[in-house]
């Protein structure tokens, strides 16, 4: 059955109407053209679509359309402002934490959820929270190192030294 469902993506009210058990990682990549959001397993286990609800990392492929209904969505496209790459991103990329790219949004926005529950983390927290998230070029060792770097630039935006 289509329902109309109202949400919030990436700062902006949006509207679908469609079948209500739709999965998210469909709507985003098909209604919406965020492609950003990959599809990987389809099964919960990979991370490449990860994006983010109301600010937790959420697998989009399992998460029905319906769940969504009038709450806050940011994908991997949502993360920078104003064609500004978001400090993790940027973080990415200098630190080579990226090959294909195909894995990246998942392990970004991943990151991006630590970092708003924990400014400081230690390399082993970062590990664990990256660790459901799957690369085949194994850029793993990077990560921590991009994370870490942007973790510190996002604190001092903000003045928090800790």
């Amino acid at each position: 059955m289509e329902e109309h469902i109202t949400f919030i993506l990436n700062g902006k009210q949006v509207e679908v109407t469609t079948e209500s058990s739709r999965r998210l990682l469909w709507v985003l990549r098909t209604d919406f053209a965020l492609t950003g959001t990959k599809y990987g397993c389809g099964e919960n286990h990979c991370g490449a679509c990860t994006v983010l609800i109301e600010n937790k990392a959420v697998r989009s492929c399992q998460e029905s359309i319906k769940d969504v209904q009038g709450k806050n969505v940011v994908t991997i496209e949502g993360l920078a402002k104003e064609e500004i790459p978001h400090p993790l991103q940027k973080a990415f990329m200098q630190h080579d934490a990226l090959q294909c790219g195909y894995c990246t949004p998942g392990f970004v926005t991943t990151a991006k959820a630590l970092l708003d529950r924990n400014p400081n983390p230690t390399e082993e927290e970062i590990m664990d929270a990256l660790g459901g998230n799957l690369c085949r070029c194994g850029t793993y060792p990077q990560h921590p190192k991009a994370i870490l770097e942007a973790s510190e630039k996002l604190r001092e935006k903000v003045g928090d030294k800790r």
